[in-house]
């Protein structure tokens, strides 16, 4: 394995981390901002926060297909 799929490796793993983290985080902060009775602007910020980590987590898939893109051509 090259130093480059290497490192593909490791942004990859990475974005799954961030995708499950993100995912996990919005599961609960939905359970749990609706048994605490948190208001409805509370629980949209915390779905804003998670829409940012989900496009946060695009982008590095984007980065990661342009990366394998300049290693074959």
């Amino acid at each position: 394995m090259s130093n480059k799929d290497a490192e593909t490796a490791r942004k990859g793993r990475f974005t799954a981390m961030v995708i499950a983290g993100t995912g996990v985080f919005w599961v609960l902060a939905t359970f749990i901002g609706g048994e605490m009775g948190l208001s409805q602007r509370v629980r949209a910020l915390f779905d804003l926060m998670a829409l940012a980590g989900f496009i946060w987590a695009l982008v590095l898939i984007y980065q990661i297909w342009r990366a394998r893109q300049d290693n074959q051509g």
